[in-house]
Order: structure tokens, then sequence, then C-alpha cells
């Protein structure tokens, strides 16, 4: 990535007054309709996203104004280096140049080299990765992430511009989904212009996006504006799901215990109920089958299975303490399918139970302030690291038979067996590893390799 200082002369060259209507009309289309949707002054937008955000993106329309061609056929790098290049030195000159020739794209980081480079995959033009060349930026990206951006080419080199805009892969969905609707659109006058820019040459499909890409540049903003507005005024936790797609709230159903109850008694009975196994003198696990079809789960929502060491599914915990039988799960609904199978063996011991469900979100807003520290494990951390990774080793080999709502309702397995299937397979698989890679160093999940899964469904070699 170029210095900050590369362009300070084109800053300041921005100022002279024919460049101001037009830049302020280009920022407004950047802009304005993401602010008008959010309900907020363009005026006051450093205000909601803060200064370095707003810097970030003023510097993408600045980016864009300097690849711009005006209605007159004027721009501001023509001008600028020829009544002031002569000022600049030759890299800046190179730096500058690349620039005014950019288009920004979406691309999919790899291959990462520390302080040296990484790979970037163009998204919207396809071809093969090409190596760029960058030290700052290396140090926070992870696999598979994506980002907007302007590569160029430098001499030798190939550089990422300033103007750089990150993107979660869902919200990279939606640039797919909008290059899409404005390559439709705009198609027929952009290949009239490719033809212009190539002299009336044969334009190939590189050549028709690019040029699309040339004029589009404000989707990428109004895209990501967009998402960051309304996390920024509207914060919400992501939808959560158990395996029968219901939504997680955490259910608790207290059966006092009658006076007099014959505790042994009701001991055997809990443990007659075949989908109940003892798992301590109090405590009973209500497990399922690995089998069991799993329901479906709503659209963006995350999905969360607990599950024991045979593959079967933990579908809640019974526990007999002094003075009630208490039914613990993770939905409502559950709780009454619990309840159902309790009941018939239970009923003569027990009173009418006191029913409570909480879900994550009123959880979260009655935790204290100051949470009390963790308590220690008493293991070490690699010891630690080694149960939670044979717990995610069980749960993703048991996950590859599961339907998986991201690969159309059907397992891993099923999704390797069709070209449409491996496709959504690749970024089913990516989007683990980029999850797992934005974790602390230091946890576990970090450290936990799922490569392996990509050998198991014999789709290795689309790993690039």
């Amino acid at each position: 990535m170029a210095s900050a200082t590369a362009l300070s002369g084109l800053t300041r060259w921005l100022s002279r007054e024919e460049w101001q209507e037009p830049f302020d009309d280009l920022l407004e289309r950047h802009l304005v309709p993401p602010c008008q949707s959010a309900g907020i002054a363009l005026d006051g937008l450093a205000d909601v996203i803060g200064d370095q955000r707003a810097a970030v993106v003023w510097g993408c329309v600045f980016e864009d104004f300097l690849a711009s061609d005006l209605d007159d056929g004027s721009n501001i790098v023509d001008d600028y280096l020829k009544r002031r290049g002569w000022k600049e030195s030759v890299p800046n000159k190179r730096y500058i140049a690349a620039l005014r020739s950019s288009v920004m794209s979406l691309y999919e980081v790899s291959d990462i080299v520390r302080d040296q480079s990484f790979l970037a995959r163009d998204l919207l033009r396809g071809g093969e990765p090409v190596r760029v060349s960058e030290k700052m930026g290396t140090r926070s990206l992870k696999p598979w992430d994506r980002l907007a951006a302007r590569i160029v080419r430098v001499g030798p080199r190939v550089e990422m511009a300033g103007g750089v805009l990150p993107f979660s892969h869902e919200l990279a969905e939606e640039i797919r989904e909008g290059f899409a609707e404005l390559k439709a659109d705009a198609c027929p006058e952009a290949l009239e212009l490719a033809r212009e820019r190539h002299g009336g040459a044969k334009v190939d499909p590189f050549m028709l996006d690019t040029e699309i890409l040339r004029r589009g540049a404000f989707l990428f903003t109004n895209v990501w504006l967009d998402d960051v507005l309304e996390r920024t005024l509207n914060p919400r936790l992501p939808a959560l799901s158990n395996s029968d797609g219901e939504e997680i709230a955490f259910t608790t159903v207290r059966y006092p215990l009658e006076e007099g109850a014959d505790r042994e008694a009701l001991e055997a009975g809990l443990t007659a109920i075949p989908e109940l196994r003892r798992t301590d003198e109090n405590r009973w696990t209500w497990v399922a089958p690995a089998s069991r079809p799993a329901g479906k789960a709503p659209e963006g929502a995350q999905t969360f299975v607990s599950t024991l060491a045979d593959g079967s599914v933990n579908m809640g915990e019974v526990e007999l303490d002094a003075d009630a039988l208490k039914l613990e799960t993770n939905s409502p609904q559950r709780a009454q399918r619990g309840r159902a199978l309790l009941d018939p063996v239970i009923g003569t011991f027990v009173g009418e139970p006191v029913v409570e469900s909480r879900t994550v979100a009123e959880m979260m807003a009655s935790r204290p302030a100051v949470e009390a520290p963790i308590p220690s494990s008493g293991l070490s951390p690699e010891e630690e690291s080694a149960i939670l990774h044979d717990a995610m080793e069980r749960h993703y080999r048991n996950l590859l038979d599961e339907p998986v709502p991201m690969l159309g309702n059907v397992t891993p397995r099923k999704a390797a067996k069709t070209k449409k299937g491996r496709e959504k397979l690749v970024g089913w698989l990516k989007l683990l590893e980029n999850y797992a890679a934005q974790q602390a160093p230091d946890s576990p999940i970090a450290a936990y390799d799922v490569r392996w899964m990509w050998e198991e469904l014999g789709i290795a070699d689309l790993r690039r």
C-alpha cells in the first residue's frame, strides 16, 4: 500500500474550484443514499461511524474521483500531471497513473505472508489470483477474508491502494448480486465505452466487467456503509437456533417434589426412560440419536448442536435435588417435548411445575457490568485446548452428515457429489476457516485446523 504522502499533491489540487462541484456530486452518490436510509445528515457521518471509518470511506470516494472522467472528458489526474507532474517523484507519478486507470473490485484473500504479501482473487471478474505486495495489511488480514479495493500494478509490483473496505462473507454476496444487477442494466452502454477505450477492438468479458466496475464503485461504499450504519445504530445479536431449528432460549422446568415422595422410586422411573442416560447420582442426560433429522433453522441463523462422545444429540439435562426435579433445555419447544417424556413417569411424585425461559438477548441485558472472573479448570492451557479440540473434532465429523442451511439443507457429504453442491461447499468451508481465524490468537478455536474437512469431502483441489 502506498504511503499517504503519495497523493498529498493531488489532495491539495482537489481544492481548486473546478473540481469541487464534480467531487461533491460523486461524494453524494457514494454516501448520501446510506445516510438517508439511516436518517442521518452527511455532515454527521463521522460522529456516527467514527473518524477512522469516515476517513477510509472518503479515501474510497477520492480514489474513485481520480479514476473518473467528467462529462466534458476532463480528469483531475490528467490535469494535475500535466501541470504539476514535474514536482512528483517517479514512483509517485507511476502510482498516480496506476490509480487513474484503476477500478475497485471485490477480492478474496489467501496465502498470507506476514509483512510481505498475500494472494488476491477477483470475485467479480474472475481470473487467477495475483500476488499483492503489502506489509501492514498482512498483519490483520485472515485467510478467506473478503475486501473491496483497488489493486494496481506499479512497475514490477502489484499494490493495494489505501481505500479498502472489509466485507463479511454474507455482505460480499450482496455485492456479487448488486454487480450482476448493475451489469444487466449497464451492459449496452458499458460495451460501447469499452470498445472506445480499446480502439474498437473486440471486447472480452473481462474488459466489459472492468468498464462496469469503472462506473460502479459507489456500489461498494453504498453496501458497506449501509451495513456499518445499521450495525452501529441498531446493534443486535445474531439469530441462534438449536438442531431442531428453534430459537435458543434457555428454559428450566422446575417440578416441586411432593411431601413424602419416594425418591428411590422416582430415580428408578427416570432411569427406566430409554431417552435418559444417568450421568451422575442425581443427573440424567436426555439424548436423541445422531441420525435424528435436523430442523430447518431460520434464514441467517447460527445453529448450535451439543453432542456426546458417540454422536448422540444432547437434548437437555434432568437433575433431582433436595426438593425439586429440574429439566433444563435450550428452547421452550424442546422443554415441552421433555415434559411429555417425563410427565407420565413423574406425575405422582411432583407438583405443578414452574417454567422459566430466557433468550440470549435477555441474558445479555441482565448481565452485570463487571463479571466475576471465570474460575480456573485446574488444567493446563494445553490440556484445555486438547479437550476443546476433541469436542470440535466430534462436532465437525457429525456435521458432515447433518443438513446445513447454507448448503440448501443437504449434508456436506451429499453436497460434495454435485458441481453446484461443491461450489456451495467451498464457500461454507472457507467461512468456517475464516471464522476460526478471526478469533484471538491464543484461542483454542483459532488453533483448531479444519482443513482436514476438505480432504474428507474429496474437494482439497478446490481449496484455492
